[in-house]
């Protein structure tokens, strides 16, 4: 991921230190990145002191593809259904809530997001009603 965010970030102007362009801070972040994964790879791999690879250990993929899928949904139902799945999936099966607590709490999230975003703010996010 970190090499592919140096080259989207190149492909998007480095400009120079005086005069930044939309990829410098991306390209800067996106080569620690790249670094901190070397690291890992060859130093990491001998430390004894570490977290078990687990059930869990997918947990941030999850998040980040659920992320993503809330994004490209957002713009053609709006955010309130994808809002909520979302809440449901991190709460319930990331976070390992009750059923209870996790509908109670997903809804109140998302009533609290449309009444910020788009009753007092009247943002321009897509939503349904």
């Amino acid at each position: 991921m970190g090499i592919a965010a140096v080259v989207l970030s190149i492909a998007m102007g480095l400009g120079t230190p005086d005069k930044p362009q939309p990829g410098l801070w991306p390209f800067l972040i996106s080569c620690a990145m790249v670094a901190l994964g070397l690291f890992q790879l060859v130093i990491g791999r001998h430390n004894r002191d570490a977290e078990k690879f687990t059930r869990m250990s997918t947990a941030p993929l999850t998040g980040l593809v659920t992320l993503a899928a809330m994004v490209a949904l957002m713009p053609l139902i709006g955010f309130e259904l994808p809002a909520l799945v979302l809440c449901i999936i991190w709460m319930r099966f990331l976070g390992g809530e009750t059923w209870r607590s996790t509908l109670l709490v997903s809804a109140l999230v998302v009533v609290a997001f449309y009444g910020i975003f788009v009753l007092a703010l009247r943002t321009s996010i897509p939503h349904l009603f």
